[in-house]
């Protein structure tokens, strides 16, 4: 997708389900082994009463949004900052949400609202942006 083709509102989404193989990945490809993501028993003693997925995953759900829907290929992310609301478990299914806040014609930069959900639970929310061909 060309800068061109954006305008305000336009949005995508993608769905995630999230298995504790995911999290599991995840956690061997950023080296990231907290217990809270493993240890069902250290889990089930925390706040969260379970294991609970990666905050960063959500991040990377975002992120696959940005790079295979909108905009898409050829954009590149260029910043995110995400709130974490409320935890994902394994069994979740995580819908990632962009839409379109903020176009820059000079300097090619599109800003986004990101969100995602479980069910109608608001788990992350927060912006991103990206540089669009």
């Amino acid at each position: 997708m060309k800068f061109s083709d954006l305008h305000l509102g336009m949005s995508a989404s993608l769905t995630h389900p999230v298995t504790v193989e995911v999290i599991e990945m995840f956690g061997g490809a950023t080296g990231d082994r907290n217990p809270l993501h493993f240890d069902d028993a250290y889990a089930a003693a925390s706040q969260y009463g379970g294991r609970v997925a990666h905050g960063a995953l959500l991040v990377g759900f975002i992120s696959a949004v940005l790079a295979n829907e909108l905009p898409g290929p050829g954009s590149v992310a260029r910043e995110m900052a995400i709130r974490f609301k409320k935890p994902v478990r394994p069994g979740d299914v995580v819908v990632s949400k962009v839409v379109v806040r903020e176009l820059n014609e000079r300097t090619r930069k599109v800003t986004f609202d990101c969100s995602s959900h479980v069910g109608d639970e608001l788990v992350a929310r927060g912006e991103a942006s990206a540089l669009v061909p």
